[in-house]
């Protein structure tokens, strides 16, 4: 039987810059099937999607994350140290400390401080009488995140932080100087960040998330160092903040399927969380995940070795047809009637999140969605005339206009 078709480009690098979430996709329509082989960076690489693939991708110890990311992207991101570049047991220890700071009830606390911060923060937006979601959003979740973690913000401060996570998040998909602007934000942010650790210890943020981040220990009983808790505490801060760029396309998806506006009045939480669901499963985030093969596997009739390089086209599985009714249509009620499972739903990972790698913040996501669009509900605006379309080709995605609303009143 024979293996998965190669592209025959000698290096397909720039041809995923520029096509950015069609990369994948258009190649499979091309080569055919589910998986392809290719070479990005000079490096042999497999790209997989669906359901069985990601099952593949996510089996328990069967994949690292080290060196199956650009070193850029990865210090964007994760920076050495984090829970991500761990593996087998000592991943599983250090994601107990992720589940157990973002309880049911915390995620809670963190959604009311959200709320706050989205009421304080309306009569700036009456004054000004049109505001641009994006970045606006981002000043919203980072006063509210910052504040929940342990970190109160004054102003100042807070568009700082605001301006470092969003390079950060900005630079993980590109290269260039959008990227160097995010890894130099970084830096700055990794030293206010190691002060708090610092203060934590000292006592004097007793009862917050930094303070069990600060005070966690590893399986053999030591701290964590002040660099490594760090990390790991922007892990907490920064991925909430990249809830903007899903709350915009919350407001996109109310306004291009008005009628959902009507349905969502009243609703009860499941229909807004199905909401948010489907906006998660319909727009793009991230498009692919990568992974190095820990051991020699076997897919499609060809034998990898360890260290294979494959890539999950995550943004392909939650359209899969197989896996999807009418997969290209948004469609929230889908979540209601159970098409989703922890394989063909990749928004943020797959399989289950104590034991592998799924990102552990996904119902951070969902609640600060829910109670986005909730606001945005109760808040008379109109959408002027803008260009919303979204490049496939930039990563992350956003809506060209980063929408405007103009408030009424």
């Amino acid at each position: 039987m024979a293996g998965p078709p190669r592209d025959g480009a000698l290096d397909a690098t720039a041809a995923l810059l520029r096509e950015g979430y069609d990369f994948m996709g258009r190649r499979r329509a091309r080569l055919g099937g589910d998986s392809f082989r290719t070479r990005l960076m000079l490096q042999d690489v497999l790209c997989v999607m669906g359901e069985e693939a990601a099952r593949l991708f996510y089996a328990p110890d069967r994949f690292t994350r080290r060196a199956a990311l650009p070193p850029t992207t990865l210090m964007s991101l994760q920076d050495f140290g984090s829970v991500q570049r761990l593996d087998g047991a000592a991943h599983r220890w250090r994601m107990r400390l992720f589940l157990e700071v973002l309880s049911p009830e915390a995620v809670a606390r963190l959604g009311e401080r959200f709320d706050a911060e989205w009421e304080r923060r309306q009569a700036l937006w009456r004054d000004r009488g049109e505001i641009v979601l994006y970045p606006e959003m981002g000043q919203v979740l980072t006063r509210a995140v910052c504040a929940w973690g342990g970190s109160p913000l004054t102003d100042d401060e807070a568009g700082r932080r605001t301006g470092e996570f969003r390079a950060m998040i900005e630079g993980a998909g590109a290269v260039g100087p959008r990227n160097w602007r995010g890894l130099a934000r970084r830096s700055r942010t990794e030293r206010w960040a190691r002060r708090e650790v610092v203060a934590a210890r000292a006592g004097l943020r007793e009862g917050t998330p930094l303070a069990a981040v600060a005070g966690h220990r590893d399986a053999a009983g030591a701290l964590l160092g002040v660099g490594v808790a760090a990390v790991e505490y922007l892990n907490l801060l920064r991925p909430t903040v990249a809830v903007d760029r899903f709350i915009v396309f919350c407001a996109l998806a109310l306004h291009e399927h008005p009628a959902w506006r009507e349905r969502l009045r009243g609703a009860d939480p499941a229909v807004f969380a199905a909401f948010a669901q489907e906006v998660r499963r319909f727009y793009p985030f991230f498009p692919a995940v990568g992974g190095r093969a820990l051991q020699p596997f076997e897919w499609q009739g060809r034998r990898f070795r360890k260290g294979a390089w494959v890539l999950l086209d995550t943004w392909g599985t939650n359209h899969d047809p197989r896996a999807w009714t009418e997969p290209d249509r948004f469609d929230p009620e889908r979540f209601l009637r159970d098409e989703a499972n922890a394989f063909n739903f990749t928004p943020q990972g797959a399989g289950d999140v104590a034991t592998g790698h799924r990102c552990p913040g996904e119902q951070v996501t969902v609640e600060l969605m829910a109670r986005a669009v909730r606001r945005l509900l109760e808040t008379p605006y109109e959408v002027p005339p803008q260009d919303l379309a979204i490049d496939p080709g930039r990563m992350p995605a956003i809506p060209r206009s980063r929408f405007v609303i103009r408030l009424a009143g």
